[in-house]
C-alpha cells in the first residue's frame, strides 16, 4: 500500500443536492454515522489536519454534503449524521433525504465509512442504516470510534456483541476498522483501504 501520508486536505465545496456536487471524475469516500460519534474528530486525525471538519459540542453541526480533496487524488465527502436529536422531524426528514440520494446515486461513491461509537451495544439507527446499505448493495465499511475509551479486553467484548447481533441477520460481518481519533489507532488501516479501493475506481 502506498505510504501514509496526507500532502493536501482542503475544502472544496458544500451542496445540499448531490447533482451539484463537484465533477465524478475521482474516487469519493463518504463518512457517516450518528450525532456525536466523533466524526469530525476521526476526518481531522485521518487528514493529519486540526481544523478540516468542524467540531461542534452542539450534535448534528453537519447538514450540507461537504466534499474535501485529499492529495488531489480522492474526495473526503462529510456527510450530515443521523438522529440529530435538536432538529424539528421535516429537517431530519430533508436530511435524510438529502443522505439517501447521495449515497444511491452518486457515481463516484466508492465506499461508504459508518462510523459507530464502540463503547454502545449495537444501536438500532446504525443496524437500520446498515441494513439499508446492504439490501441495495452499496459498499460500507464499520469504522469503530472512541476505542481509546475502552480497555483492550472491553473492545474485544464490544467486537463480539456487534458480530453476535448482526450475524442474526447477516450471513458474515461487514468489514470493520476499529480507531482511535485521540490515539491516532486504525488511521493506517483506514488509508490503507482507501487506497485500495481507488484503485478499483475508473472515471
Amino acid at each position: 500500500m502506498a505510504k501514509y501520508q496526507v500532502t493536501s486536505a482542503e475544502f472544496v465545496i458544500s451542496n445540499q443536492d448531490y447533482k451539484k456536487c463537484p465533477k465524478p471524475t475521482l474516487p469519493e469516500f463518504a463518512f457517516i454515522g450518528r450525532s456525536n460519534v466523533g466524526k469530525s474528530s476521526l476526518i481531522n486525525a485521518l487528514t493529519q489536519r486540526t481544523k478540516l471538519a468542524k467540531i461542534s459540542g452542539k450534535p448534528g453541526k453537519t447538514q450540507l454534503i461537504n466534499h474535501f480533496i485529499i492529495n488531489d487524488q480522492w474526495y473526503l465527502v462529510d456527510l450530515p449524521g443521523y438522529g440529530w436529536a435538536q432538529v424539528s422531524k421535516t429537517q431530519r426528514e430533508k436530511f435524510q433525504q438529502r443522505i439517501l440520494d447521495y449515497i444511491e446515486n452518486r457515481e463516484s461513491l466508492v465506499c461508504t465509512f459508518v462510523l459507530v461509537d464502540i463503547r454502545h451495544e449495537p444501536q438500532k439507527i446504525d443496524l437500520e442504516f446498515m441494513e439499508w446499505m446492504g439490501v441495495n448493495g452499496l459498499p460500507f465499511m464499520v469504522v469503530f470510534t472512541k476505542a481509546d475509551k475502552l480497555t483492550p479486553n472491553k473492545i474485544q467484548q464490544s467486537l463480539s456483541s456487534y458480530r453476535k447481533t448482526v450475524l442474526k441477520t447477516w450471513e458474515e460481518m461487514p468489514p470493520y476498522v476499529v480507531t482511535s481519533s485521540l490515539k491516532k489507532d486504525g488511521l493506517e488501516d483506514l488509508w490503507d483501504k482507501v487506497q485500495e479501493f481507488s484503485a478499483t475506481f475508473k472515471g
